[in-house]
Parts: structure tokens; C-alpha cells; sequence
């Protein structure tokens, strides 16, 4: 039961986070808030297919959804919105539609491949002991290319702005959640130490949630009417009314 009650903590962190991120962006439009809002949201559904599996058992089809949205599809989309944080709109259509076709590509290959072993049934199976080698080879490309882009982005902002204490600070536990989220699954993939993964994943994405809620500060949101003041045609005194929000860049009419 520790570990289904720790599956779902990590679950609901991470749901808690993809919401927050969302909200974010459809207030902001920043395109690194929606790649981060899909991140989230493939975090939150392998969470889920663990805690199923530690529950109810492992099969075939809770095991692929645990390693395609939990070891392949997450970590790509966190890295472009990285890129797109850091590099502007150009670069994080490139990265988000690479992370998409990618995702794409390893849900057919998850959906097709054969176990070189059976499942166990009570346990959380390493992927050397019943995947083939492109599985494997897409969850290392996935998650170590991808947390070293969010790491060194991280880091990279935590050094350019290290004269602003809120920014310094969010950046660093940004860094330090992705190296526990990392630290989980060598834990699980090298060890086999089930409880000490399951520990791991809730540090780390509590503290990666940390860290963008210090970084990112309160959240302002736009305002959807304006007081405008107006004279009256008859006497001549001013009246007051409520405007149209108007779109980006158009002056308000006089």
C-alpha cells in the first residue's frame, strides 16, 4: 500500500503543477507553459498506470502506458518548453513539434513490442529485464537528453539572474527536482529498489512544482474590462461606460 499511496502523491503533485502551468497559459499564452501543461499531464497518467500496477498487478497494458508516459513521452515536452522559455517562439515550435512527433513515434513502438520475459505480477519490472533494445534506447535518448536540457536551462537561468534571489532560488530547486526525478528512475532501472523510486518521484516533482512557483511568482491576470470616459452628447459631462477588452497591439477608438 506504500507504494500505490506514494504513486498517487506524485499523481496528484504533478496534476496540481500541469493545472497551475495551464492556468498560466490561458491567461499568458506563453508557448513554454502549454508544453510544460502536456509534460505535467503525461507525468500525472504514468503515476497513475504505477499506482494501478502496484495495486491491481502489472500487466502488459499498465506496464506500457507506465514506461511510454513515464520513461519516453514526459521529459521531451519538459525540455521544449525549456527551449522555448529560453530560445523564443522559433525554437519551441521546432522542440514542441520534434517532442510531439517523437511522443508519436514511441507510442507505436510501446504498442507493438514484444516482452522479452514475463511480467511479474506484484513488482515493477526493470525495463532491461522484459523490453528490447528500441524501447530502451528511446527512454535513455528521452529522459537523459531531455532532464539535461531542463538542467542546464535551469542553471543556466539560475547564473544569469543570480542577482534576483526569487529567480536564483526558483531555478535551483527546478535543478535539483529534475536530479531527483533522474536519481528515481536509476534507482528503479540499476537497483530495483521499488520504494526508494516511488520516494524519489514525489521529492522530485514536488520540488520541481517548488521551483516553478518561485520562479514564475504570482500569476496577474489580465483585465477583461476598462472604465472609459466618454462625453455626453446632450450636456456636455463626461460619462463613464465599460469598453471591450481590445485585441493585442490594437489601439483603443476615441
Amino acid at each position: 500500500m506504500l507504494h500505490v499511496a506514494l504513486a498517487v502523491g506524485a499523481a496528484l503533485v504533478a496534476l496540481a503543477f500541469g493545472l497551475s502551468t495551464f492556468e498560466r497559459w490561458l491567461v499568458r499564452r506563453r508557448q513554454h507553459e502549454l508544453l510544460w501543461s502536456v509534460a505535467l499531464a503525461l507525468f500525472s497518467l504514468a503515476a497513475f498506470a504505477l499506482a494501478a500496477g502496484a495495486a491491481l498487478g502489472w500487466s502488459g497494458a499498465s506496464f506500457r502506458l507506465f514506461y511510454l508516459f513515464g520513461a519516453i513521452a514526459n521529459v521531451p515536452f519538459l525540455a521544449a518548453g525549456t527551449v522555448a522559455l529560453l530560445g523564443g517562439r522559433r525554437w519551441g515550435d521546432s522542440a514542441g513539434a520534434g517532442a510531439a512527433l517523437f511522443a508519436a513515434f514511441a507510442a507505436g513502438v510501446m504498442a507493438t513490442a514484444g516482452f522479452t520475459h514475463a511480467l511479474p505480477h506484484a513488482e515493477l519490472a526493470q525495463g532491461s529485464h522484459v523490453l528490447g533494445a528500441l524501447p530502451r534506447v528511446l527512454a535513455a535518448v528521452a529522459s537523459g537528453g531531455g532532464a539535461l536540457v531542463v538542467f542546464g536551462g535551469a542553471a543556466y537561468s539560475a547564473v544569469r539572474r543570480r542577482h534576483e534571489r526569487r529567480l536564483l532560488l526558483g531555478n535551483v530547486l527546478i535543478a535539483a527536482g529534475t536530479a531527483l526525478l533522474g536519481a528515481s528512475g536509476l534507482l528503479n532501472s540499476v537497483f530495483d529498489a521499488m520504494t526508494g523510486f516511488a520516494v524519489m518521484l514525489v521529492l522530485g516533482i514536488t520540488v520541481l512544482f517548488a521551483g516553478f512557483l518561485v520562479a514564475s511568482g504570482p500569476l496577474r491576470r489580465r483585465t477583461r474590462l476598462s472604465l472609459v470616459t466618454t462625453a455626453s452628447p446632450a450636456s456636455g459631462a463626461p460619462s463613464v461606460g465599460a469598453s471591450p477588452p481590445s485585441r493585442a497591439g490594437e489601439r483603443p477608438r476615441t
